[in-house]
């Protein structure tokens, strides 16, 4: 014998992009360009040590003026500093685009000069 079907569908894969958003109905005016802020840390390993990076997204209610994309990510040091020091950044669509953009520039330049978890002996945390 088979079991019934149930009447209705249960979800269990909840996620927070699916709710509406109350906090955006705060800003008033897109000059104001408020933003929720969402963090991640990354380590970039390296032979001379490790170099431990906070990305913060900013994540737009509306894009800024002159851009297009809602998601902007931007880590806490520079990197490339002996040639032309230049702080990652990214925009997207998305957190992943503009996340991706700005590790994919911490990978493309080397970190010299920032204190690494060898060089200072901690554990990088």
């Amino acid at each position: 014998m088979r079991a019934p079907k149930p009447c209705c569908a249960v979800r269990n894969d909840f996620r927070v992009e699916g709710l509406v958003n109350d906090w955006k109905f705060a800003q008033k005016d897109a000059s104001e360009e408020l933003a929720l802020l969402t963090q991640f840390s990354f380590k970039k390993r390296q032979a001379n040590g490790d170099v431990s990076f906070v990305i913060t997204i900013r994540e737009y209610v509306a894009p800024p003026k002159n851009q297009f994309a809602r998601f902007f990510a931007q880590a806490d040091k520079h990197v490339n500093q002996k040639i032309a020091p230049i702080l990652p950044t990214g925009w997207g669509n998305s957190i992943l685009d503009a996340l991706n953009d700005c590790i994919r520039m911490i990978r493309q330049f080397p970190c010299e000069g920032e204190e690494t978890s060898t060089a200072t002996g901690a554990s990088g945390g």
